[in-house]
């Protein structure tokens, strides 16, 4: 459906992303690093709501411990998040890790940045370098004057060279804005300079509402460019609303074939059944379903097989009652209080 820009292949762990591969979703737990049990819990619940690639904070040395506990519970990739100590990059690397993200530019010198290159050489370990407007060096803040679109793209470009100069290009790359324009461009800009694997973000998206909103348009927009081999929706709430947000949009452009797609009108004058009710009771009654199928619930005739025709199952509003239909044929009408009920039926024969 989309032209996707050609990307270097990439694998962590068990994952390949980039070189057309699918899109792999990512989420981060939140649980204290000191909390081992908690830790584990969560990336054991997070795997099984489809996680497919899990970052770790590993903020000082005892959380390296995290590292074994948690790959033994998930089958999923781990990826240590590190900031400023290079020590701990070395360690997580040791400890078995599957990815580091790192600023090469924040951890000390050149010397620094080379060991962990050669150790994540070594091991066949990709680095991803982790750019956000947060965290741009303070010369090239002073250049621009904030962080521009050009200066995340000179402070990405600074990392990648720094990897590249200790021979060292198993590298994948995120440049995140919380502005979704600015991130949006920078990710276009990139794309166009590099085939390293792009990890979408808008980081610091916000609340779960506004968050999604943000995540939907800038990661939507840069997927419909071909753009992006890997996506984390970052939510202040619940990481495994993440993994349902990030589904929802690969789903929404036909990049996730897992579960089911909803179809559903805003309702009108037409309409004379429970429509909002019923659409909620179905979505929910269908929140664990695996089949890649496409469900309407339609409020009258004019929306149902007629404008839904392309659903493979779905119902339309009547006085009191329901149309079940199929691919746009109608099968049966059905009581409004047996609907729910009826069309779930069909649909476990499916």
């Amino acid at each position: 459906m989309f032209h996707t820009i050609p990307s270097k292949s990439v694998t962590i762990g068990g994952i390949t992303i980039g070189g057309g591969a699918p899109i792999a979703i990512q989420s981060m737990l939140n649980v204290p690093a000191a909390d081992i049990e908690g830790n584990v819990s969560q990336a054991i619940a997070l795997e099984k709501a489809g996680c497919q690639i899990l970052r770790v904070a590993i903020p000082n040395n005892d959380a390296i411990a995290l590292i074994p506990a948690i790959k033994q519970k998930i089958s999923i990739p781990l990826v240590a998040d590190i900031h400023f100590d290079y020590r701990l990059a070395l360690e997580s690397v040791a400890a078995g890790i599957d990815k580091i993200r790192i600023n090469p530019g924040n951890i000390g010198d050149d010397s620094r940045v080379k060991q962990v290159a050669d150790a994540c050489r070594a091991k066949n370990i990709p680095i991803r370098i982790g750019v956000n407007s947060g965290s741009v060096e303070k010369e090239i803040l002073a250049k621009y004057g904030s962080p521009t679109v050009e200066a995340l793209l000179e402070s990405a470009q600074y990392h990648i060279q720094l990897l590249q100069k200790y021979d060292f290009d198993d590298i994948v790359v995120s440049i995140k804005a919380s502005d979704v324009q600015k991130m949006i461009a920078v990710y276009r800009a990139m794309a166009q300079l590099y085939a390293y694997p792009l990890h979408l973000g808008v980081t610091e998206a916000g609340t779960e509402r506004m968050g999604l909103i943000k995540s939907a348009i800038g990661i939507g927009s840069l997927l419909c460019d071909g753009i992006g081999d890997t996506i984390r929706v970052s939510l202040t709430a619940d990481p495994i609303k993440e993994i349902a947000a990030a589904q929802d949009i690969l789903r929404s452009l036909g990049m996730y074939h897992k579960g089911v797609r909803f179809i559903s009108c805003p309702t009108c004058g037409r309409t004379s059944i429970n429509l909002i009710g019923l659409a909620n009771r179905v979505e929910e009654a269908l929140a664990g379903c695996d089949k890649d199928i496409s469900v309407a619930i339609m409020g009258c005739i004019v929306n149902g097989p007629g404008e839904a025709r392309e659903a493979d199952i779905g119902i339309a509003g009547g006085v009191g009652e329901g149309l079940l239909f199929k691919k746009g044929k109608v099968l049966r009408k059905i009581p409004e209080a047996e609907i729910i009920d009826e069309l779930l039926r069909e649909i476990e024969k499916m």
